[in-house]
């Protein structure tokens, strides 16, 4: 099938769950750029952009079928996660005077959604006028979470091929939100190997340090003259897990990631206010090796619910949540 907006589209079956739930796959054309979706965790299984030469190749980390997803859960291979991207310390958060205990999947945390987050929800899908959407709802008291929410996620290609992801979502009750997508970017190809060494830029002069958990410490601290000093493009290199607090402007550029040998530039624009980098030192070759991947998650900081100080994510009834990322693709 092919839009009105020059993305050509299809969708297939890609897997059945054990409880006979099936899975689709959808695939978004346009301007060079192929994007593979899937309603099983709104999964962006991959990504095929051209090189400087014109030939093209898979830049996200993915996997090749449904079984491979639930085996390694872990890793939020090109996952849509939430209710809440991150950590919430202790697993809990007050809200308008009440305590609301979550669920604990990261020692005594909460990260990432949870035992059964959206990255292993499966989404309704549809095709729109530009492109594709998943919805789902998220039930009251869903891994703790107070309020039934609604969410739709459109996934669509701009005019030449960049990937737009934009989020939306409304509650009954007050909650909290924070949504991202958890792709790994190698822009040499998904199965180079290592993804050390290209060059990352990010419009961000503070970062927000953690403590011995990965919990942030709600502190603001200066990039400049550290290892997080990344507002002039230079080397990615290993051991980062943290949240970059954007500059106020930083919407006309987020980040950029520069891969010297294929020529291939991935642009981030987004409205969050924050930035996690995430260089998956970890990863034990099952089935990636460390590093294989660079993590680039648009959301809201870490513990913001705990964290009077930091940007609130608390969404209550009649208000709209609403954040769009989008990812573009150049040569250079």
């Amino acid at each position: 099938m092919q839009t009105g907006s020059n993305t050509v589209m299809s969708t297939e079956h890609f897997g059945t769950l054990a409880d006979g739930t099936a899975v689709q796959r959808w695939t978004l054309e346009r301007d060079g750029t192929r994007v593979r979706v899937l309603t099983y965790g709104g999964i962006v299984q991959s990504a095929e952009v051209p090189d400087r030469d014109g030939v093209p190749a898979g830049i996200a980390l993915g996997l090749p079928d449904l079984a491979s997803y639930q085996e390694y859960a872990g890793p939020y291979f090109g996952a849509l996660v939430g209710r809440y991207a991150n950590r919430i310390g202790g697993a809990s958060f007050e809200l308008d005077g009440r305590t609301h205990h979550l669920t604990r999947n990261e020692g005594r945390n909460h990260v990432h959604g949870g035992a059964c987050g959206f990255d292993k929800r499966v989404w309704d899908a549809r095709e729109t006028a530009d492109g594709m959407e998943l919805s789902l709802v998220s039930a009251d008291g869903e891994e703790g979470f107070p309020g039934r929410v609604e969410l739709t996620v459109a996934y669509t290609l701009d005019e030449g091929g960049a990937l737009r992801i934009a989020y939306r979502a409304v509650t009954d009750a007050p909650t909290v939100l924070n949504l991202t997508n958890h792709t790994y970017w190698n822009l040499a190809g998904a199965d180079s190997g290592s993804a050390l060494g290209q060059r990352l830029r990010i419009a961000a002069g503070a970062v927000t340090p953690v403590d011995a958990e990965s919990l942030p410490t709600g502190e603001f601290l200066p990039v400049e003259g550290t290892r997080f000093d990344f507002r002039e493009a230079r080397p990615v290199t290993k051991e980062y897990d943290h949240n970059f607090v954007l500059d106020a402007d930083a919407t006309t550029a987020a980040a950029e990631l520069y891969d010297e040998v294929s020529g291939r530039v991935l642009t981030v624009t987004t409205t969050e206010p924050g930035l996690q980098l995430y260089t998956a030192d970890h990863f034990d070759g099952r089935p990636f090796g460390p590093c294989a991947g660079i993590a680039l998650e648009t959301q809201h900081f870490p513990d913001s619910p705990n964290r009077p100080e930091f940007p609130s994510t608390v969404v209550r009834p009649g208000e709209e949540f609403v954040s769009t990322t989008v990812y573009g693709f150049s040569v250079r």
